[in-house]
């Protein structure tokens, strides 16, 4: 088990091998209120379980009382809210499970915290059953596997990006709209992105078999 702490978020619960086992992998499950319901059934138990409870099952509050971390404030979702505990708690090395699926509005207000998320914990990454969303923060490499498709985003529609490594080169390339750099193709274990240091990126890297 390692030190990581995942988050799991209301939206579709893990049923992959591979995501299952990345729930499992953690030290520590942080739970938004709202996915208690799939996490109970499942038999796992949260280290707690954190939101505004608008959505917490009345029949589970007895069992997981102890467990309960009720924050009031409506600025932010419960994602948010349970990033924030990590954060107040050192715990940095961040999976997200659970943040696409469901409602449309909440998979694009989840992925593009990520950007927010990177202030205080780079390495984060939103785990999906096709494949991984993660910030970079700064100019440099990134690791995959050759023939990885690869879309990036920004949220600066003025942000000029370079990229090495890529089929579809990036040269001087801003992202007014977020399909400009989408499915990209690595072209061997290691692409190069360039960019001002104001950043951050969102990279999607596809699984091999999606």
């Amino acid at each position: 088990m390692s030190n990581q702490t995942v988050i799991l978020a209301n939206g579709d619960f893990p049923k992959s091998p591979k995501t299952l086992s990345a729930l499992d992998s953690g030290e520590r499950i942080i739970c938004c209120d709202g996915a208690i319901r799939a996490l109970d059934a499942s038999g796992r138990i949260p280290y707690r379980i954190i939101g505004d409870l608008d959505s917490f099952p009345a029949d589970l509050r007895k069992k997981y009382n102890d467990i309960l971390i009720h924050e009031i404030e409506q600025e932010t979702n419960d994602l948010a809210k349970a990033f924030r505990y990590c954060i107040r708690n050192g715990w940095r090395d961040i999976l997200i499970l659970g943040g696409t699926g469901k409602r449309e509005d909440h998979t694009l207000g989840n992925i593009s915290y990520l950007a927010d998320f990177a202030r205080e914990a780079p390495g984060i990454r939103m785990m999906t059953e096709h494949g991984s969303f993660f910030p970079m923060t700064e100019s440099g490499a990134v690791y995959c596997r050759p023939g990885t498709q690869i879309s990036i985003f920004a949220f600066d529609p003025c942000l000029p990006i370079t990229s090495e490594g890529l089929k579809y080169k990036l040269d001087g390339l801003t992202l007014p709209r977020w399909w400009r750099a989408a499915l990209n193709e690595t072209l061997s274990d290691h692409f190069t992105l360039t960019f001002p240091s104001q950043g951050p990126l969102i990279l999607y890297a596809a699984d091999p078999e999606s």
